[in-house]
């Protein structure tokens, strides 16, 4: 086996488990569950009768590169979404089976191991980023995100050496655990870094789609680069998923899309690797993807459920609303493991520990004293979930 698994950590779930390891919650209460981001959300009907309707492609080996109608789907999408002047769907888009399976895959294609590399991330931080470079043969390099820069890494503070090592840098806009929003502005310091020190951008955008004010939607990666004058999208890539934008994380349907030189050795790759979309997927995808109105709906239902559980908690834990996404990052009175330990044993409601989610950086762990609580559930639940915090820390 490979050594580099060896240095892979649990997956923060698995840690979760072992945290409650004994623990009897009280059987009178339901379980609710808040610690998983899997929207819960029902699929939207159209979907499932573009899905049904298309069983014939059962019988078909699908191609890596998916089908044109899909690309011209995606393309069309992201030229609406994000103010984009052109996207070749052709050679700047490539269908994935979820993001989470590309984001991995991305940068095995993309690290050159020869050269000592780093892969820079967000810290805490989706996990994928960290297991992704270590078996790409990199090393991680974590970037502290914390309240008092608004939860966005201060790439200010990135010495030039770090930059000259770095091969790849991610960025996740909507955050994931915090909801943080990268502006325009960071993001163009981002692509001049990028052309100083010659590395590729791989901005995750999978929360783009759940955000509060319908008139001021998160800024893309792409578009910044469009805004720019950048048409060619140079060494900058964007993953978006229908997992949380059409509530359909069963599907594993998402897209890579940027600069072509990049793609174009990605899709051989890929050709190699074995992940293509069954083709009654890319049909149904077609039809998520040209849909916006469950998405809108989609974000009616999560505005009441922040707003809700946002009344119920107001004075009991200092939240803020995040810019998007569907978590509250919320800073806990006592240490978050056994915030999250006694808060199951008492109530049946799960949080995840943020330290589960961040690494050390000079002996500080800036996921540690949050739990992510993801509005997932129905609304009731969110709310009865909510009541039950309350008085958990009412008796703290």
């Amino acid at each position: 086996m490979s050594p580099d698994i060896n240095r892979l950590q649990a997956y923060p779930f698995e840690k979760l488990a072992q945290l409650f390891k004994g623990t009897t919650p009280p059987a009178a209460l339901r379980p609710i569950a808040l610690s998983i981001g899997e929207p819960k959300h029902p699929a939207p009907e159209f979907i499932k009768e573009c899905l049904a309707s298309n069983m014939g492609g059962l019988s078909i080996y699908p191609t890596t590169k998916g089908i044109p109608e899909l690309r011209a789907a995606i393309g069309a999408w992201l030229k609406a979404r994000f103010a984009l002047d052109r996207i070749d769907a052709d050679s700047e888009v490539l269908p994935v089976n979820g993001t989470r399976e590309a984001l991995f895959s991305f940068t095995q294609a993309v690290v050159d191991r020869a050269t000592k590399p780093l892969v820079v991330m967000p810290d805490p931080f989706y996990q994928i980023y960290e297991g992704a470079a270590l078996l790409a043969g990199a090393e991680p390099y974590f970037l502290p995100c914390s309240s008092g820069n608004r939860f966005i890494p201060d790439y200010d503070a990135v010495p030039d050496d770090v930059w000259e090592r770095t091969q790849l840098l991610f960025v996740c806009s909507p955050g994931n655990p915090t909801g943080a929003v990268t502006d325009a502005a960071t993001l163009e310091k981002l692509i001049a870094l990028a052309e100083r020190f010659d590395f590729v951008i791989a901005s995750d955008e999978c929360y783009s789609e759940i955000y509060f004010n319908e008139d001021c939607p998160p800024v893309g990666l792409l578009q910044v680069c469009a805004a720019m004058g950048r048409h060619d999208y140079r060494r900058c890539v964007v993953f978006h998923s229908l997992s949380k934008r059409s509530n359909l994380p069963g599907m594993r349907s998402g897209f890579v899309a940027g600069d072509a030189s990049l793609l174009g050795p990605y899709l051989l790759y890929r050709t190699y690797h074995g992940s293509a979309m069954p083709l009654q997927h890319q049909r149904a995808s077609i039809a998520a993807w040209g849909n916006e109105a469950h998405v809108l709906d989609n974000r009616r239902q999560y505005r009441a459920k922040f707003a809700a559980v946002g009344e119920i908690l107001d004075g009991a834990l200092p939240l803020a609303m995040p810019d998007a996404g569907f978590y509250f990052w919320a800073a806990t009175p006592i240490p978050d493991d056994e915030f999250a330990r006694r808060l199951y044993a008492e109530t049946h409601v799960t949080v995840l520990p943020g330290r589960f989610l961040g690494r050390e950086v000079d002996g500080v762990n800036p996921g540690a004293g949050y739990v992510r609580m993801a509005l997932v559930a129905s609304l009731e639940e969110c709310s009865e979930a909510a009541r039950r915090i309350r008085e958990f820390v009412k008796g703290l």
